[in-house]
């Protein structure tokens, strides 16, 4: 009967418009959930009755259903946050996540602590996982829980001075007027010598060594250097004496500037072994090279421009940055700084086939397909930005717009049940 069916077609636009409110309501609900996404409730017709033998032809409709739900995966704009550790994808891709039984999870919800063991984890406790670096700062190319390690790193011995950059590096000027002193005198070094400067060296436990290296004018545009340590930091030394670990020749040219120089001696074994420190000065004379590249002789005061050396101490975790590729840089209290991890990002070739499981977290299914996983900046895959957040990307004037009209053919269906029971009532009516 086509009263009782027009009932039954009021009910189910009751039944979809109800969990299309609720879909409406979970999103103004999460307006201001991190990473949120919106849903959009999708409605279908009902399967249709014929009223004659014609097909396709004379059809009423049995009403609607909820087709499905479908997730719209636009990324909300971000926010600033005080919180290294927060996290934010620019593009595409998701945060891999595990848990403890080393199942796969993917969120767009940056809020990540470290816990007490220096474990980087999601506000619900799941392991965030990244490509490993060893203890030297290198990619190990493999995936694995990222571990902000609070142990100390291992300490580094200056260098000898044979590759740009490392060892010792002395940039100065010695005065073309100074005249030379007497023959130098390790056991007065001061007073047989023209200038000074001192630098502190490491050795091979990160042990730190002061080193004084004199100056002393041989001749005109020509002097010696002298490397002395104090006799109770060298083994076999006597406390109160200097040791000469290392000596050799400056030489410049009429214009001032280095012309060569050499190394006569460079070894300095400190207490203990195998603590060994080599200052060879190398024969660079290019600006910036090693040892005393770039130095001059003009007629002006002895000073140092620069100085430097690559060696450092043993050191523990002081602060982290992260650029825009994951890479997660570590500072330690030794001022060396070395790459601890690289976040890892996924992506799936139908983002409406993932499963929701709550706080944000989205699981693989046979839907979906099976996770492509890479680093950020990379393939189509977005950037990081640290210190941010990605707000919901819910429009509360569109869900407030969805609200009134679902609201309106609420009702609407409610009046289609209203009158269809008016109309029962009034053919009942018609024996009495």
């Amino acid at each position: 009967m086509s009263l009782l069916s027009a009932l039954y077609t009021g009910a189910s636009g009751l039944k979809t418009y109800g969990d299309s409110l609720q879909v409406i309501g979970d999103n103004i609900a999460n307006v201001s959930t991190v990473s949120f996404k919106s849903a959009r409730a999708q409605f279908a017709n009902l399967l249709s009755q014929s009223i004659d033998a014609a097909s396709g032809q004379n059809q009423i409709g049995s009403g609607v259903t909820l087709d499905s739900v479908s997730t719209d995966f636009a990324q909300g704009s971000f926010s600033n946050t005080d919180r290294m550790t927060d996290m934010a994808i620019n593009g595409n891709g998701f945060f891999v996540v595990q848990d403890p039984n080393g199942a796969q999870c993917y969120t767009r919800n940056g809020q990540f602590t470290v816990t007490n063991a220096g474990n980087l984890v999601t506000s619900g406790g799941l392991d965030v996982v990244g490509y490993q670096f060893d203890s030297s700062g290198q990619s190990l190319g493999t995936l694995g829980p990222i571990t902000l390690s609070q142990s100390s790193t291992q300490p580094k011995m200056t260098g000898d001075g044979t590759t740009a950059g490392s060892g010792v590096q002395i940039n100065l000027n010695l005065n073309a007027s100074d005249a030379p002193p007497a023959a130098f005198d390790v056991t007065q070094p001061s007073a047989t010598s023209n200038f000074s400067t001192s630098i502190n060296v490491y050795d091979s436990l990160g042990n730190s060594h002061a080193v004084g290296v004199y100056f002393n004018k041989t001749a005109d545009n020509s002097w010696q250097w002298h490397a002395l340590a104090n006799g109770a930091d060298i083994s076999g030394g006597t406390p109160g004496t200097y040791v000469e670990g290392a000596t050799g020749t400056l030489t410049f040219n009429g214009s001032g500037a280095l012309a060569s120089s050499a190394t006569t001696s460079s070894s300095f074994n400190f207490t203990g072994t195998p603590q060994t420190v080599g200052f060879n000065f190398g024969t660079s004379i290019a600006a910036g090279g090693t040892g005393f590249g770039g130095s001059t002789q003009y007629a002006s005061a002895d000073s140092v421009a620069t100085q430097s050396q690559d060696g450092y101490s043993s050191g523990s975790l002081s602060s982290v940055a992260i650029d825009p590729s994951g890479v997660i840089s570590g500072t330690y209290s030794n001022g060396s700084t070395r790459s601890i991890g690289q976040i890892a990002l996924a992506n799936f070739a139908n983002l409406q086939g993932l499963s929701k499981a709550g706080s944000g977290v989205y699981t693989a299914t046979a839907d979906s397909g099976l996770p492509v996983i890479s680093k950020p900046n990379i393939g189509g895959f977005g950037t990081i930005s640290s210190n941010s957040l990605e707000l919901s990307n819910v429009d509360l004037a569109t869900e407030f717009v969805n609200l009134v009209s679902n609201q309106n053919a609420y009702e609407a269906n409610s009046k289609v049940i209203t009158i269809g029971d008016q109309l029962l009532s009034d053919l009942v009516n018609i024996i009495r």
